[in-house]
């Protein structure tokens, strides 16, 4: 039985990519890397994947968990940007110990963005000779429910310095379900990379419009400057390392071309993508503030 192996297991991705594999018919063993197998298996619950000790951070819990799989399911989490101290180990461990495949987890834009560490990640990956295929989502609608939810309930605002710049939208469902499909079926995936956005652009002030009229309540967008938005963070006690992340997330695209729309969401799932819309409807008790 071949055997996939899933990083950020506990995660909006690792949980969405999870419940997919266990909906489809397939044949293979799923081990869901965690910290803590007997602490993380509450998150899981219903999902039924084998729990592993997989730690980013520790790689001496590389090979354990990568012995005798076949895929691997790579992420990088937020806090992560290190490539060559935490990624670089993996990779390597993911060749000696006979990976035939890695579906990597990146960003729309990637092969433009050399300062964000998908950049780097995607091309140890090819280098290293492993088999892959690249995700490159849009701007995750899921953000609104994690990071960026606390301005929303307490302050009713977006605040971030992303201008008047227009983003691409994704839910993390859909890439689940585009990630399971490619992970059970991957031999024609292949050296493939597939940008999955939903079927539409928007500003955050367009976010916010349709947040006010979803949720009957004014949400504000503000956009500061990047020293007003970093010491806003630091006040909040987001870590630094975060901060220059969401920087990177959010300013960098006021100054990069416009991102494009693609269909691959529904060419691979058979199901249109998410809308904005429908993410807001999905989540109203979450996102009300």
């Amino acid at each position: 039985m071949k055997k996939i192996l899933i990083t950020g297991a506990t995660g909006n991705v690792g949980l969405e990519v999870l419940a997919a594999l266990q909906k489809l018919p397939h044949s293979f063993e799923v081990r869901a890397g965690v910290r803590n197998p007997a602490k993380d298996a509450e998150k899981i619950t219903g999902i039924l994947p084998t729990l592993v000790p997989f730690d980013f951070t520790d790689p001496a819990t590389f090979r354990p968990a990568l012995t005798g799989c076949d895929l691997l399911f790579l992420l990088r989490p937020p806090q992560l940007s290190e490539v060559q101290k935490y990624f670089k180990p993996l990779i390597d461990t993911a060749k000696e110990t006979g990976v035939q495949c890695i579906v990597f987890l990146s960003v729309q834009g990637v092969e433009s963005s050399t300062l964000i560490p998908h950049h780097t990640i995607e091309k140890l990956i090819v280098e290293s000779g492993i088999p892959y295929v690249f995700l490159r989502p849009a701007y995750f609608m899921q953000n609104f429910t994690t990071t960026l939810l606390p301005d929303l309930r307490l302050r009713k605002r977006i605040f971030l310095p992303a201008g008047h710049a227009k983003f691409t939208l994704i839910d993390v469902r859909d890439i689940g379900a585009a990630a399971a499909l490619i992970l059970t079926d991957s031999a024609k995936h292949l050296y493939k990379a597939y940008e999955l956005t939903n079927n539409e652009k928007l500003t955050f002030g367009e976010m916010a419009a349709a947040l006010s009229q979803a949720l009957d309540v004014t949400i504000q967008y503000e956009s500061p400057n990047l020293l007003r938005f970093f010491w806003a963070k630091r006040r909040e006690n987001v870590p630094t390392m975060l901060i220059l992340v969401m920087i990177m997330l959010h300013y960098l695209p006021r100054f990069q071309k416009e991102p494009a729309i693609t269909d691959w969401v529904e060419k691979l799932t058979g199901t249109p993508p998410v809308s904005f819309a429908q993410f807001i409807l999905n989540h109203r008790k979450a996102l009300h503030p």
